[in-house]
């Protein structure tokens, strides 16, 4: 399977540089997993496209403002974005531009505090920290902007970072740990959580702790050969056994965000349902893929030729979606972490 095969044209126009001035009035395309005509609703209508028994599963990861500006001894100003601790004062980071920095550069924080670029291993460094902040929450809080993708742009100064720091976060994080959002959960007020809860679906959580493969492109000539960068994730019990009820009821199983499948199906059981635990995943949902725990999808529009993209066409396969997208495009839908949302039903018709 080739990666092409996952190419759409976009323009840049249809990127959402911002949110909506509320979350849950993002318009919502619904695509029937069976066949039939597309339907054209808003996220706040999510209720009454679901049935008492049914379950949402969220992602509850917290997205750690781990965007950092440093300038090297001569003056040129380097962006970083921290991923993960990797030693005693280490970090593995992505940083730009790339080119102009070597091994041994030395970078010079806002507050004076040193860190050393000790290595680089395809994208990622790592970085040595002279002295590391003893309050690393409060250190970033201060320090840090928002880890936003780069098709949202920024300027150093942009007045919208204050935004960013409220709406490129769900209402429920609450598990620090994500160098991105989980997008799909944005559109989701307290409000609209209420009123699903009050239509007899549950609502269950787990956690997954988006990691840089999001910011990664694919770059295998074939599907196949792409390999997963590991995140890690936990299910509590109490979500697993909101799916086994779910089952029980004769409902039905809705991730919210592509990755809340992954940590699902990752998870899978016997019997359509799921064992709790943590780990580390690596699964790569791709066409041919047979689904064992979820049966709905709530999510953005993705990029093209990205893992997520093609998670979401071996739900609904390849045709439908880009089908979909282009019916998308044409209406004006707001594409990416910021924009519009869709809601894949399942396969089989509920009265």
């Amino acid at each position: 399977m080739k990666v092409e095969d996952f190419d759409y044209e976009l323009p840049p126009e249809a990127v959402a540089q911002e949110p909506l001035p509320e979350r849950d009035q993002a318009r919502l395309l619904v695509v029937p997993r069976a066949g039939g005509e597309l339907a054209h609703r808003r996220v706040r209508d999510l209720p009454e496209l679901l049935c008492p028994g049914d379950v949402l599963i969220f992602n509850d990861t917290r997205v750690l403002p781990v965007r950092l500006y440093a300038r090297r001894p001569t003056g040129g100003q380097v962006e970083l974005l921290l991923l993960e601790r990797v030693g005693e004062g280490r970090w593995s980071c992505l940083a730009q531009p790339g080119r102009r920095l070597g091994t041994g550069s030395w970078l010079v924080f806002p507050d004076g505090r040193q860190a050393r670029l000790l290595a680089r291993a395809g994208p990622f460094w790592t970085l040595q920290w002279t002295r590391e902040p003893e309050d690393w929450p409060a250190w970033l809080a201060q320090h840090g902007r928002m880890p936003l993708p780069p098709y949202i742009h920024r300027t150093r100064d942009d007045s919208r970072w204050r935004l960013d720091r409220e709406r490129y976060q769900t209402v429920f994080a609450s598990r620090p740990g994500a160098v991105a959002a989980p997008t799909a959960g944005l559109h989701f007020t307290r409000e609209l959580l209420e009123r699903i809860e009050a239509r007899g679906v549950r609502c269950a959580f787990l956690t997954l702790h988006v990691g840089a493969g999001t910011f990664l492109p694919v770059r295998a000539w074939r599907v196949e050969e792409h390999r997963m960068h590991g995140e890690a994730f936990e299910i509590p019990p109490q979500t697993a056994e909101a799916v086994a009820r779910a089952r029980a009821a004769g409902g039905i199983v809705v991730a919210v965000g592509t990755t809340v499948v992954r940590a699902l199906e990752t998870q899978a059981e016997p019997g359509r349902r799921i064992r709790p635990g943590a780990g580390r995943t690596e699964c790569f949902i791709y066409p041919g893929y047979e689904f064992r725990v979820v049966d709905a999808l709530v999510t953005n529009f993705h990029l093209p030729r990205s893992t997520l993209l093609m998670l979401v066409c071996a739900l609904a396969g390849r045709e439908r979606i880009l089908e979909a997208y282009r019916e998308a495009l044409r209406l004006g839908y707001r594409f990416y972490s910021y924009g519009d949302a869709m809601f894949v039903t399942p396969l089989r018709e509920r009265q």
